[in-house]
């Protein structure tokens, strides 16, 4: 087989990572290079694009390893009997491209994730290596996100999130049945415990010594995962259940959906056609009001059709529909959880709305500037010179439903 240089390298496994979704940085720990050590100044941020919280979109070059795999995952284009065009990186040339990249301003760190080659361990040594050597050896501050091998020894884990920002470890699926039936090597059990081993870590070290030192702090962005959408017969209700237990035991920074994208040569158990991506979109609005808004999972599941959000409107304006008994809402007078129930009217805008009624009573208009979306909020709201009318009528879901669209044969 014919060597292949490092931009076709680059090619196969910078494509071959784009089914990891996992790749914000929201929450790096603070580096900066103002004292002239080091390479790199990167502050809660991670060719990928991610978005920080205060809205700043960032890059990071995001590779794979290696393409090669000795398991055989189902949904998996990678996987040990697929014929895809193999590549492998060196842990050296992961440093260079790295460096190089970043040097020339073209990313602001780093997500590496990896098939599995010969072992787990194997693997995971030369992720951990890579990462070991841009901090130790060429002072790199920027972020570093490594996608973690749950059946990796746990010192090896333990020693990847000593230098990388964030660590995520996959459940793959949203139930352990479908793990099994699709990934046959992976167990679920083994999942959990890697991800309850990074927790206790990073609790660990949280906590000061008796002479007051603070240990080495152990991935200070935390951990993630993510799932895959539309591949098993799950549906969205089963997904959020699952994700309000991993947030719940694991203290996750995010889950993330991924739709699942149909591959050559797959299984007969698997779906021909792609789920819709508007359903991986509802699944975030939804996890954003478990998380944000304080909605349980059984009002969201309340609101659904036979367990799957409603792909025309969003959750939280479809749980207002089923709950017209709790509307209108006095943005004057009620606290701030009803407030969050409005549709239109999200967290920063809820704050506005408070800091300012303690001086004076808001009207429409002072809600339009405060950036609430009152076409969708006002049929919910009550204000100084605003009472909405309609809030019963049995066409009030068509007025935020789309339009039909006119198909076409051609």
């Amino acid at each position: 087989m014919a060597r292949l240089t490092l931009d076709q390298k680059l090619a196969i496994l910078s494509d071959a990572a784009k089914y990891d979704a996992s790749c914000a940085s929201s929450g790096g720990q603070k580096r900066d290079s103002r004292d002239g050590k080091g390479l790199g100044s990167v502050t809660g941020s991670g060719i990928c694009h991610a978005y920080t919280p205060d809205g700043r979109c960032i890059s990071l070059l995001k590779i794979l390893m290696t393409n090669f795999c000795i398991y055989d995952c189902a949904y998996c284009v990678n996987r040990v009997s697929s014929n895809v065009q193999r590549a492998r990186f060196s842990p050296e040339e992961v440093v260079t491209l790295t460096l190089e990249f970043y040097r020339r301003n073209y990313i602001e760190g780093l997500f590496l994730s990896s098939g599995i080659i010969r072992s787990p361990d194997e693997t995971m040594t030369d992720m951990v290596r890579i990462a070991r050597t841009l901090r130790q050896e060429h002072g790199f501050r920027g972020y570093i996100h490594l996608k973690t091998i749950p059946d990796a020894a746990p010192e090896l884990i333990e020693e990847a999130g000593l230098f990388a920002d964030r660590l995520s470890i996959n459940v793959e699926l949203p139930t352990d049945g479908a793990v099994k039936s699709y990934a046959p090597e992976k167990d679920p059990a083994q999942i959990r415990k890697a991800m309850a081993d990074v927790r206790l870590s990073r609790e660990a070290r949280k906590e000061r010594s008796f002479t007051g030192k603070r240990p080495p702090r152990f991935a200070p962005a935390g951990q993630s995962t993510q799932m895959i959408v539309g591949a098993d017969g799950a549906d969205d209700t089963t997904i959020l259940g699952t994700s309000t237990r991993l947030y719940s035991s694991y203290r996750l920074k995010r889950v993330y959906y991924s739709a699942f994208s149909p591959i050559p040569d797959s299984s007969a158990a698997l779906p021909l056609i792609k789920p819709p991506l508007m359903r991986e979109h509802r699944l975030y609005q939804a996890d954003w009001l478990l998380r944000f808004y304080g909605f349980e999972l059984g009002e969201i599941a309340s609101a659904t059709k036979s367990g799957h959000l409603d792909l025309e409107i969003d959750p939280k304006l479809a749980w207002a529909l089923a709950n017209r008994h709790r509307f209108p809402i006095d943005v004057n007078r009620a606290e701030r959880e009803l407030l969050l129930r409005i549709p239109g009217v999200g967290t920063k805008s809820v704050g506005r709305i408070l800091a300012t009624r303690r001086h004076r009573a808001l009207r429409y208009e002072d809600l339009r500037r405060m950036g609430v979306n009152l076409k969708q909020a006002r049929p919910f709201l009550t204000a100084l010179d605003w009472r909405p009318r309609g809030l019963d009528a049995a066409d009030l879901r068509a007025r935020f439903a789309p339009p039909p669209e006119q198909l076409q044969l051609l």
